[in-house]
């Protein structure tokens, strides 16, 4: 196991005058899919998610972003419960995959908000108290919003992309600034295949809307 863990950490290229570990290439191409799958609707993506948690675990353990090593263990949890509820769908059974994206309610809405705000101070004190974090606010508020997101995305609620469209824009400098640099450009990429997520699922809701509005018509 030590020698996998010393291979995986070891440098396998240099970008941008920062070298680039193997477990980094491996989170960059599990990530990417991952994103893609969930833009997609691919159930497979769950599974692709937990082998990008892992591979971000060892990443962000080793670079100091505890927050978001935690962070990878929950959402590997979180990846379960999302993986059973995408393919039991809205009929419960299992691989009908017919769970519908739908808006998220103004207690969700509210409830999510306020979850990420306390978290944020809660997680931000810990770290700094703590631990050797330089970055804990940014570092919190990566784990506690993607918390949120994650479970909203489990449900299919549409505006979870706009909630990782601002993780990515806070996540992007601060990887930069961490020296991970393949990390940071990965997370313009999940910046550009969020748009397209949120562009796709619109497209759906949309159309689900129609039908549903011609139907009660009806």
């Amino acid at each position: 196991m030590t020698t996998l863990i010393d291979w995986l950490n070891a440098t396998a290229f240099t970008l941008l005058a920062n070298p680039v570990s193997w477990v980094e290439v491996i989170g960059f191409v599990t990530g990417a899919a991952c994103v893609w799958g969930v833009a997609r609707q691919k159930i497979w993506n769950w599974g692709i998610g937990i082998l990008n948690n892992i591979a971000f675990m060892i990443l962000f353990l080793g670079a100091g972003l505890y927050g978001e090593t935690l962070l990878q263990i929950i959402f590997a949890a979180i990846a379960v419960y999302g993986w059973l509820k995408w393919s039991r769908g809205a009929s419960g059974e299992a691989g009908s995959n017919d769970l519908p994206v739908r808006n998220a309610t103004r207690a969700e809405i509210g409830t999510g908000v306020t979850a990420v705000v306390l978290a944020t101070v809660a997680i931000a004190y810990l770290l700094h108290a703590g631990t050797d974090s330089q970055v804990p606010i940014p570092d919190a508020f990566v784990l506690a919003a993607s918390l949120v997101a994650t479970y909203a995305q489990a449900k299919k609620i549409f505006q979870h992309w706009y909630v990782w469209i601002v993780i990515d824009l806070v996540s992007i400098p601060l990887y930069f600034s961490r020296g991970l640099a393949l990390t940071a450009i990965l997370y313009i990429g999940f910046l550009a295949l969020c748009v397209y997520g949120l562009v796709g699922w619109n497209r759906l809701r949309t159309t689900a809307n129609t039908v549903n509005n011609h139907m009660a018509g009806v």
